[in-house]
C-alpha cells in the first residue's frame, strides 16, 4: 500500500494532466508545463535497502581505505622518482646542448662527443621513451581493484544518508549543526568531529528528493545553498541546480509561493533555463486557482506533511520524545520506591558469598537492572566471535512466521550457542542463577550491533493472539522473558524506551536489564512495548536472550490474575 503522502502526489499529477489536456482539448495552447513537471513525481522508491548497519564492520572499511591511501602514496612516490630521473636527463641535455649548438662544428670535431650524440640518439633517447611510458600505476590499481569488492554500493550511501536524517528527527537536530559536526554528547575539541560540505549537503538532499521526501529535501538544499552563499566553493554543485531542486521540493509541500520565490531566483541567474521558464508559468497559474489562505494555515498544513507520511506508528512522538529524554511518567512518590540491593536469588550457592547488585529501573512492569554482570574480557570475547558472523537483524514476519528483515529494525546481529565457546556458556549459566528461569529452551544468545542511525523501532519481543504461530518452530512456547546485556556506553542516544508507560533506561556497559513479557496468566503484558532508540554518537553493543515458557512450570508458577 502506498503512503498517503505518495496518493496525494499521484492525485495531484493527475488532475494537473487533466488540465492540461482540457486546454488541449478546448484548442488552447498547451504550455510546456503542463508536462515539465509531472515526469518528476515518479522518481521515489520505496524499497528498503541493506546497508552497513554494524560500526564494528564499517571500522574495517577504515583500514582498508587506510590500506589504499598507502598503496596510493607509494605510487604518488614511484611517479615522483620517475619525473625526477626524467628531470635530471632533461637538465644534463639542456647545458650540454645549450653548449655544443653555439658551435656545432667545433664540439662535433671532438670524436668523443660525435660518439656520444650517436649514442644518445640511438640509444639513450630510446631508453628515456620507454621510462616515459611506463606505467607506473599498475600495483595501485591491481590493490584498488581487489579492495573495490568489499567497498559499499550505492544502496549502501542511501541507507547511510536516511540514517542520518533519522537522527535529525529523532533528536530534532538542525541541518546547521549536522553540517558543523556540532552533535549532543561531542564536545567543540572532540578529535572527531568533522563537517559536511556543499556537495555533501547537496547530495543529502538529492537522496531525500529521489525517495519523494520533500521535506528533507528542503531542509538539506537550504543547507546547502546558505554554505555556497558563504563563500565556500564546490566543483560539483551550483546555485541555480541547487535552487532548481528547491523549487520544485517546496511546490510539493504547497508552498506555491515561496516555490515562485525560488523560480525567479534561478531565473534571475540563468534566464534562459527551460524549466524554471516552464516552472514560473505553472506556479503562477495554480496560484491564480488557489484560494487565499493565511500564512500560519498554510504553514501548519506543510508539517503535518510529515507526519501523515509516518502514520504506520501511530507512538512515533512518544518514541521520538522519549529518545530524547523527555516525557518520562515516574511521578516522585513513584520513584521513591525504586530502590537499589544486593541479589543472591534465594540464596544460590553462587552468590551468597557474592551476590549481584540489583537496581530497580521500573516498577509497572518491572524492569530491573543487575550492574557489573559480565567483565571487559567476556564482552571483548563476545563481540570477537559476533563479528564475522554479524547480518542484517531479522524479525517474525507474524502472516509467515518466518525470519525477514525490516526497515523499523536496522542493526546487524549474529547468534553464539552455548557450544561455541565457554564464555557464552557461563553467560548463560549466570542468566539462569540470577533470574532462576530454565534457558536450555532460550533462544541462542543473540549480539547485536547498531551503526549509523542504528534503531529498533516499538515492537513486542512475545508472540501475540494475532500471531499464533510466531515461534512455533522453536516447540518451546511463548517469550516470558528478556535479558538485554549492554556490552557499550554510548555517547548519546541509543536508549531503550518503553513508550506504553513512558520509561527510559540507559545504556550502561556491563549491566543488564530483564523484564518480564507475560503476565503469571500467561497473557502478554503490553506495557512491555520497547524500543532501541537510534545511536546519535557512538558505538552500541547489545546482546539479548530470550527466554520460553517451556520449562518455567516449577520456577514461576502460573496463576489466574494478570499480575507481575
Amino acid at each position: 500500500m502506498m503512503p498517503a503522502a505518495v496518493i496525494q502526489i499521484e492525485e495531484e499529477a493527475n488532475e494537473d494532466e487533466e488540465e492540461c489536456n482540457a486546454l488541449e482539448a478546448s484548442g488552447g495552447r498547451m504550455s510546456v508545463w503542463c508536462w515539465l513537471l509531472i515526469p518528476c513525481l515518479f522518481t521515489s522508491s520505496s524499497a528498503h535497502n541493506d546497508f552497513f548497519t554494524s560500526i564494528g564492520q564499517m571500522s574495517d572499511l577504515l583500514f582498508t581505505e587506510k590500506d589504499l591511501v598507502s598503496s596510493l602514496k607509494d605510487y604518488i612516490r614511484a611517479e615522483e622518482d620517475k619525473l625526477e630521473q626524467i628531470k635530471k636527463w632533461a637538465d644534463k641535455l639542456d647545458v650540454l646542448s645549450s653548449a655544443a649548438t653555439q658551435d656545432p662544428e667545433g664540439f662535433l670535431g671532438h670524436p668523443v662527443n660525435a660518439f656520444k650524440l650517436m649514442k644518445r640518439l640511438n640509444t639513450e633517447w630510446g631508453e628515456l621513451e620507454s621510462l616515459v611510458l611506463t606505467d607506473m600505476s599498475d600495483v595501485f590499481i591491481s590493490n584498488l581493484t581487489i579492495q573495490r569488492q568489499h567497498f559499499p554500493n550505492d544502496d549502501d550511501q542511501i541507507g547511510a544518508a536516511k540514517a542520518l536524517m533519522r537522527l535529525q528527527d529523532t533528536y530534532q537536530l538542525d541541518t546547521s549543526s549536522i553540517s558543523s559536526g556540532q552533535l549532543p554528547g561531542l564536545s567543540s575539541l572532540d578529535s572527531h568531529r568533522t563537517t559536511l560540505t556543499v556537495d555533501d549537503c547537496f547530495d543529502l538532499g538529492k537522496v531525500a528528493y529521489l525517495e519523494a521526501d520533500y521535506y528533507h529535501t528542503e531542509l538539506w538544499m537550504v543547507q546547502a545553498l546558505n554554505q555556497l552563499e558563504q563563500g565556500e566553493v564546490s566543483t560539483a554543485v551550483d546555485t541555480v541546480t541547487i535552487l532548481d531542486y528547491l523549487s520544485y521540493s517546496v511546490y510539493q509541500q504547497g508552498a506555491l509561493q515561496q516555490a515562485l520565490h525560488f523560480t525567479r531566483r534561478l531565473l534571475e541567474l540563468d534566464p534562459t533555463h527551460q524549466r524554471a521558464i516552464g516552472n514560473l508559468k505553472y506556479f503562477k497559474y495554480q496560484l491564480s486557482k488557489q484560494k487565499k489562505v493565511e500564512q500560519g494555515e498554510a504553514k501548519r498544513q506543510r508539517q503535518e506533511s510529515r507526519v501523515q507520511a509516518n502514520d504506520y506508528l501511530p507512538e512515533r512522538k512518544t518514541y521520538e520524545q522519549l529518545c530524547r529524554g523527555e516525557g518520562v511518567r515516574m511521578s516522585p512518590r513513584r520513584q521513591s520506591r525504586l530502590l537499589c540491593r544486593y541479589h543472591d536469588n534465594n540464596h544460590h550457592p553462587r552468590y551468597v558469598i557474592g551476590p549481584v547488585k540489583e537496581e530497580d529501573e521500573w516498577d509497572r512492569p518491572r524492569i530491573v537492572r543487575y550492574h557489573d554482570i559480565v567483565s571487559d574480557k567476556e564482552m571483548e570475547k563476545v563481540k570477537e566471535l559476533a563479528k564475522p558472523r554479524l547480518r542484517r537483524a531479522t524479525v517474525h514476519d507474524p502472516q509467515t512466521g518466518k525470519l525477514t528483515t525490516a526497515h523499523y529494525r536496522v542493526s546487524k546481529s549474529a547468534w553464539l550457542g552455548a557450544f561455541e565457546h565457554p564464555v557464552v556458556e557461563t553467560i548463560n549459566q549466570r542468566i539462569e542463577d540470577i533470574t532462576g528461569l530454565d534457558i536450555t529452551t532460550a533462544e541462542e544468545l543473540q549480539v547485536a550491533n547498531y551503526g549509523v542511525g542504528g534503531q529498533y523501532e516499538p515492537h513486542f519481543d512475545f508472540g501475540r493472539k494475532d500471531e499464533p504461530d510466531a515461534f512455533e518452530e522453536l516447540g518451546t512456547g511463548n517469550r516470558i522473558a528478556t535479558w538485554l546485556l549492554y556490552m557499550s556506553d554510548v555517547a548519546a542516544g541509543g536508549a531503550t524506551v518503553f513508550t506504553d508507560v513512558g520509561a527510559a533506561v540507559q545504556p550502561k556497559k556491563g549491566s543488564a536489564v530483564f523484564w518480564y513479557n507475560l503476565y503469571l496468566s500467561g497473557e502478554g503484558d503490553y506495557r512491555t512495548r520497547h524500543a532501541a532508540c537510534p545511536v546519535l554518537v557512538g558505538n552500541k553493543w547489545v546482546s539479548n536472550k530470550w527466554i520460553h515458557e517451556r520449562g518455567q512450570e516449577f520456577r514461576r508458577r502460573c496463576g489466574l490474575q494478570e499480575t507481575d
